[in-house]
């Protein structure tokens, strides 16, 4: 069963998945991040610049060289190539989540984020999935 946490209370759910995705890489994990097209436009730039020093390979799921790549970026889950962990920065709950070992959800703190992170959180939970859930910041 996949195991699912949720990372909550989240200032800036961006440079928090950048942070993951370093961490992940270093690990020798792979890691798909599932947004939607604006918002993983805005985290594939961000990934470029967060950490000047190290540099963290990512590519598109449509890219060729996805099968190759440890972190792939996705809008939708259809023909990523690692199932290891997924990151979630939309809003929906994915819908091939649980052909992963691990889900990440990332929570930022406004209102609208809060909403959809309560709905995805008791989908999980009313289909007997463990959740761990990590706050952040105060």
């Amino acid at each position: 069963m996949t195991r699912i946490d949720f990372h909550t209370n989240v200032g800036d759910p961006l440079a928090y998945a950048c942070r993951l995705a370093r961490k992940a890489y270093a690990s020798g994990r792979s890691l798909v991040v599932l947004a939607q097209a604006e918002r993983l436009a805005a985290f594939d730039e961000q990934l470029w610049t967060f950490a000047p020093l190290e540099f963290v390979p990512h590519c598109m799921a449509k890219s060729a060289l996805a099968h190759e790549t440890p972190v792939v970026l996705a809008s939708d889950l259809d023909d990523v190539p690692h199932h290891q962990v997924l990151v979630n920065l939309g809003a929906p709950v994915p819908a091939q989540f649980a052909r992963f070992e691990r889900l990440v959800e990332i929570i930022g703190d406004d209102a609208e984020e809060l909403a959809a992170g309560r709905e995805r959180f008791r989908f999980y939970r009313d289909r007997g999935y463990a959740i761990e859930t990590h706050k952040q910041g105060g």
